[in-house]
């Protein structure tokens, strides 16, 4: 543990101003019982979080290193009591990275939906699918279910979800099928999903086949926007929609296509002329009408669900996902916020590192003397 006594200054230096005050208003902490101080509920949190410990372990280990003396329970209890403690924590640190969690479309309910896999620690440790929605501006978790990450109800389906008449849904390409946009538009909801023009056919406004690979050569500048009318089908139903486009820029090309490369010499693509032409251009269909929301905007609400994502992409590459406390909704979203926040602090100290040198971290106020 002497690493973690170390590097724990480091790491309360990147907090949000008034953290320990947040834990207090939002109910987190009411009464300490078995910690010494609000620091020690939050550092116990994040050991199970973070370190992907079981409650039980996390319990051990805390009282180890002298933090807290509790049983796995009573942490249990204190990690759903932290759920909007953490959440917030979570908006403020996207705020100073920079990320405006307001959309684009002003006045419209928006979600993000979205599903990662959890691996329990472990060469033989059971997988899961979270399957979660967040709102904005807010970040709140309305939506948490746990499936198999395999299996017939474990992918990612749009028709799981129960939305409002209004609302907005921003997903990713995974999210890309005719029978799931048909079910947010029978809620009453609309959409903005990354096309995937392989699983998404499209039609034109007089039902013929959208020449896309057509339309999209006229968006030959980096930053150049262009929608077009199209309908999909689903089954009987046609759905009526735009897809916006946005050329990418030369370097965000280059990326996408040595990704491609890669996956087709793991054989996992084709690598076909039209994927190659796709990676161009980042593809969004909407239901969104050009009076409610231009082009623009719909891809500006994109912009923002991709930015969240990209630090989820982090927490499953840099944080390890650890154990899963299933035993409710409330204990499940806290684990979630938890886990977002270790990855939001890790983007913070790569932020500062990179141009903080030679130690990558703020000095404190006032030199410790010798």
């Amino acid at each position: 543990m002497t690493s973690v006594r170390e590097d724990w200054p480091v790491l309360v230096a990147l907090f949000p101003p008034h953290w320990q005050d947040i834990g207090r208003y939002t109910g987190a902490v009411t009464r300490l019982r078995g910690f010494d101080s609000v620091e020690n509920v939050l550092r116990t949190v994040l050991l199970h979080v973070g370190r992907g410990w079981s409650l039980r372990e996390t319990a051990v280990q805390a009282k180890l290193a002298g933090i807290a003396d509790v049983s796995d329970v009573t942490l249990l209890n204190r990690l759903r009591q932290s759920e909007s403690w953490l959440r917030l924590l979570c908006e403020r640190l996207f705020q100073e990275n920079g990320v405006s969690l307001q959309p684009a479309l002003q006045g419209q309910p928006v979600r993000i939906l979205d599903a990662t896999t959890v691996k329990a620690p472990g060469k033989t440790g059971s997988q899961w699918r979270l399957h979660y929605s967040l709102r904005l501006p807010t970040l709140e978790c309305d939506y948490f279910e746990v499936t198999a990450a395999r299996g017939s109800n474990a992918g990612e389906k749009l028709g799981r979800f129960s939305l409002h008449a209004g609302e907005l849904i921003l997903a990713d390409a995974g999210y890309s099928h005719p029978p799931g946009i048909a079910a947010v538009v029978k809620q009453g909801a609309n959409v903005c999903v990354r096309l995937n023009p392989a699983s998404v056919p499209l039609l034109d406004e007089h039902g013929h086949a959208f020449a896309l690979l057509h339309r999209l050569k006229a968006l030959k500048r980096p930053g150049q926007v262009a929608d077009w009318p199209v309908q999909v089908v689903c089954g009987t139903q046609l759905i009526v929609g735009r897809l916006c486009a946005v050329r990418k820029s030369n370097t965000a090309i280059e990326r996408a296509q040595y990704k491609l490369k890669r996956k087709q010499q793991q054989h996992k693509n084709s690598g076909t002329v039209a994927t190659r032409t796709y990676a161009r251009y980042v593809l969004v269909f909407t239901t969104l009408s050009r009076e409610v929301a231009s082009s623009r905007t719909v891809l500006e609400c994109y912009r923002l669900r991709w930015q969240i994502e990209l630090t989820f992409k982090r927490l499953k590459s840099i944080v390890q996902l650890g154990h899963l406390p299933k035993q409710n909704d409330q204990s499940s979203r806290a684990w979630l916020y938890g886990k977002l926040f270790v990855a939001l602090l890790t983007q913070k100290l790569m932020r500062l590192g990179s141009t903080i040198s030679p130690w990558g971290y703020h000095l404190p106020e006032q030199a410790a003397r010798p």
